[in-house]
């Protein structure tokens, strides 16, 4: 079955794309960020009274082992599709690796519930359908803040509905049977980010605008493998290199 929330989300990116062009703010990448930030709070809300909850007693319930057995589970589920995403940016090394991923942690991981790959050398990447699209030269678009998704961007938010028909877990055709594990792993993946709270919370001033920065931040890094090339702004705001002495120049008196 199809995600159930890419409905709402093709409707967000298509207004999103709509009102980028009249709506202004200081942050040029974030045309639409009163709209941003309202949502911002609303899951800001629904993290404190729902999810964080939830997860705080995942956390208490579960031993450190069961929960990382999981989480390996769910990341050996998700090589599947970043292996799909190394095939359509022709990264065939990358995709050698992924697929040796998926065949050790499947079998010796006992069904990815312990990650064997990782100590042999075979490295956990990060690809996805919006990735590949940046890879072909698709730009990011305006900024979005999704319900209950988080941090997002028009390209991003497009490319969600070919991430679902990669996704394993939402393809399940026993509606229990995927939702549960929907459930799961979204309480999994919010009980990782119970430690690193205090430190947003300490160091930024502006959550929304840390938030924002650093997930455009993220994914043009991981569009560029982690070495992304110098933007325009970088080095026009350098100070220009001092001039070399003229050789032709006269000699200082002595």
């Amino acid at each position: 079955m199809t995600h159930p929330f890419t409905g709402k989300l093709f409707a967000l990116a298509f207004c999103a794309g709509l009102l980028s062009g009249c709506a202004t703010n200081g942050d040029p990448r974030d045309p639409l960020e009163p709209l941003n930030r309202g949502i911002y709070q609303f899951n800001q809300s629904v993290d404190k009274t729902v999810l964080k909850p939830v997860a705080t007693g995942y956390q208490e319930v579960l031993p450190q082992p069961v929960r990382t057995a999981v989480g390996n589970f769910f990341s050996n589920l998700d090589d599947v599709s970043v292996l799909l995403n190394d095939l359509l940016q022709f990264k065939l090394q990358r995709a050698i690796s992924d697929f040796s991923r998926v065949v050790w942690n499947s079998t010796a991981g006992l069904i990815g519930l312990i990650d064997v790959a990782t100590p042999m050398g075979l490295e956990k990447h990060n690809e996805d359908f919006g990735q590949t699209l940046g890879y072909w030269g698709v730009g990011d678009g305006p900024f979005l803040v999704l319900p209950l998704l988080g941090s997002s961007d028009l390209r991003d938010t497009a490319a969600l509905f070919v991430d679902s028909k990669a996704d394993i877990v939402y393809q399940q055709s026993n509606m229990a049977a995927r939702n549960s594990e929907v459930t799961l792993r979204a309480v999994q993946e919010r009980s990782v980010l119970l430690g690193a709270e205090r430190t947003l919370e300490e160091a930024a001033l502006d959550p929304y605008a840390f938030r924002r920065d650093g997930y455009l931040q993220k994914r043009r890094s991981l569009i560029y493998d982690g070495n992304p090339p110098r933007e325009k702004e970088d080095w026009m705001d350098e100070p220009s290199a001092p001039e070399a002495p003229s050789k032709t120049a006269p000699a200082q008196g002595k």
